[in-house]
C-alpha cells in the first residue's frame, strides 16, 4: 500500500509464545510476540521490516520479523526482533 498504516497490538509473554500450542520453543530472547488488539487483525504478507513502536514517547521496540502462513492464526502470533539488544550497534551504525 502506498499509504502508511498502523495496527494496535498487545505484546504477549514469551513463555506463552514458546509453549507447545504456539511456537513450541522457537522464540528466542531477542524476539517479541504480539497480537492485534482487534480479533483477526495481524500484520500482512510484506510487513516484514516494519517498526514495532510503543510507549507514550513513541520509540522503536522491534522490527517485524515473521508470522505464520495464516496471519490471523491465534496460535501462531506474529514475531518481531527486539531492537533493545541491538541498540548500541544501531546507534553506532547511524553515526
Amino acid at each position: 500500500s502506498p499509504t502508511l498504516q498502523e495496527l494496535e497490538v498487545t505484546m504477549l509473554d514469551a513463555r506463552m509464545c514458546n509453549n507447545s500450542r504456539f511456537w513450541n520453543g522457537t522464540i528466542g530472547p531477542t524476539m517479541i510476540c504480539f497480537q492485534g488488539q482487534r480479533r483477526g487483525s495481524a500484520p500482512a504478507k510484506g510487513d516484514s521490516g516494519s517498526p514495532l513502536v510503543c510507549g507514550k514517547r513513541p520509540a522503536v521496540a522491534g522490527v517485524m520479523s515473521f508470522n505464520s502462513q495464516d496471519a490471523t492464526d491465534p496460535f501462531k502470533p506474529p514475531v518481531a526482533t527486539s531492537t533493545l539488544k541491538y541498540k548500541k550497534w544501531i546507534q553506532k551504525t547511524l553515526r
